[in-house]
């Protein structure tokens, strides 16, 4: 695999990627760096302009056969996800699958969200006009993407740039970067113009040069508070959409299906070992069920098989390095000390950290407060619902929330009162659905993904107004 159509007066060095659980090479790509910009931007140019020229049933014909093709390599793709992300098998058929469903989704919107006709006559003064809106490419669009889902994020990029006309530099992580030029070689393949997309591997100089680029009309950012605080900073006056990750509540009402609730808890908390922005991260339960709550979920924590990402087995696969494992056991380790208590877990073993939960976490702790991104649950009882949206609340960061109760009014009142992007009624905050308009409040989120509300994003509306007058 290599980075698309970059020429080498491009590289620097090469990236070297493996696999988060054995160290073996996966593969290597070239490092682009920042003095490249030019070129990239003339590649760009020339994309947008190909981009632009593909009528719409093109774009939805090409997203459409890149779809079939990904369905048809599932197992491939999969691996390959595996290899480079350390996610288990199981979690990297579900989501080539969800990259195939973008596609799809995105090949929809390009065929049916053209514009719509504006009833002008509707008001004083405008009798004589008649007229439409359609919706316009903006042109060259910089994705940067992240390390845990390293082939639907790319895909929920792409999909509704491409629906939409646009070129784009993509900037996937360099610890995971061949999934996403996989995918665009697929693209190619399926009839997409060469430089519609270009790829782009390398560090922060890279990424600040892409995002600072006046001839780029839009960033799609998903990643960390840190990193988009600085993308804002330096973006200049440009369309921004961010995903900023969250801390995700899920409250456990007494009233609620118990097992259901456990089961689901259990599963949010520790998908993808915890490497999930919309993960749960705090359990609030309310306190008539807490130690019933506790004692299960503990049980059910402990039978998760942590290991080899290819076993079919195995519930928990590796952290993305050591250097991430090592930082969520500094955080539990910081908690510990000022007061948690531990039920399970904390025992990282290189790249593997194994599901931890924690108890009587003091609000001062960044593990109450902040994403920690890792397979880390805290668990923590309330009384009064009132109070459970307070905790939930808390934060700044805030993408999905979860309640499980058989009350509707309960339901209904958490859903109005907890500030995210993202409501679960009956399942835990890590549902999504990639035809929803995915995004938070708060510090969580600018703008919203899901693919109609990207590709709306992406595009710009044009009007067209006719004045018929009379002779």
């Amino acid at each position: 695999m290599r980075n698309l159509a970059l020429s080498d007066t491009t590289v620097v060095d090469q990236i070297v990627v493996t696999n988060p659980f054995d160290g073996t090479v996966v593969g290597t790509v070239i490092e682009t760096s920042a003095a490249a910009l030019n070129s990239l931007l003339e590649r760009a140019t020339r994309g947008a302009q190909d981009a632009r020229s593909l009528p719409r049933h093109g774009r939805s014909a090409i997203l459409e056969k890149a779809a079939g093709l990904i369905e048809a390599r599932l197992e491939e793709f999969a691996l390959l996800i595996v290899r480079e992300a350390g996610k288990t098998i199981t979690q990297a058929q579900k989501e080539v699958m969800r990259c195939v469903n973008t596609l799809r989704l995105s090949a929809d919107e390009a065929r049916r969200n053209a514009g719509e006709v504006i009833p002008f006559d509707s008001y004083t003064g405008s009798e004589s006009r008649q007229g439409w809106y359609t919706r316009e490419p903006l042109g060259i669009i910089t994705a940067i993407t992240p390390y845990n889902d390293p082939l639907n994020l790319v895909a929920h990029k792409l999909g509704p740039a491409i629906a939409g006309g646009n070129a784009v530099l993509l900037k996937p992580s360099e610890l995971t970067p061949l999934s996403a030029i996989k995918l665009v070689e697929v693209l190619v393949e399926s009839g997409l113009p060469d430089e519609v997309v270009t790829v782009a591997i390398g560090g922060p100089q890279l990424g600040k040069a892409l995002v600072s680029a006046r001839n780029v009309r839009m960033i799609s950012f998903t990643g960390g508070f840190a990193t988009g605080d600085a993308i804002a900073r330096s973006a200049g006056i440009k369309k921004l959409a961010m995903d900023l990750g969250g801390n995700a509540p899920v409250i456990v009402m007494e009233n609620c299906n118990f097992d259901a609730a456990v089961e689901s808890c259990v599963s949010g908390a520790f998908w993808a070992a915890g490497q999930n922005c919309i993960g749960t991260q705090r359990i609030l339960i309310q306190r008539s069920i807490y130690e019933r709550f506790k004692a299960k979920f503990v049980e059910d924590t402990k039978k998760l098989k942590t290991g080899n990402p290819l076993d079919a087995d195995t519930d928990v696969g590796p952290m993305i390095s050591a250097k991430a494992a090592g930082k969520a056991a500094a955080v539990v380790d910081r908690a510990l000390d000022a007061g948690a208590a531990l039920l399970c877990g904390h025992k990282p073993a290189g790249n593997l950290y194994p599901p931890t939960v924690l108890e009587n976490v003091p609000a001062i702790c960044e593990v109450w407060n902040e994403e920690v991104f890792a397979p880390i649950v805290i668990l923590q009882p309330f009384d009064e619902l009132t109070d459970a949206i307070d905790l939930a609340n808390s934060p700044e960061y805030s993408l999905h929330a979860g309640i499980f109760t058989n009350d509707l009014e309960a339901a209904l009142e958490a859903a109005s009162r907890i500030d995210a992007g993202g409501i679960m009624i009956n399942d835990s905050s890590d549902y999504r659905f990639d035809a929803m308009p995915f995004g938070g409040f708060k510090y969580g989120s600018m703008g919203r993904e899901g693919v109609r509300f990207a590709y709306e994003d992406m595009t710009q509306p044009k009007v067209v107004c006719i004045n018929r007058l009379k002779r």
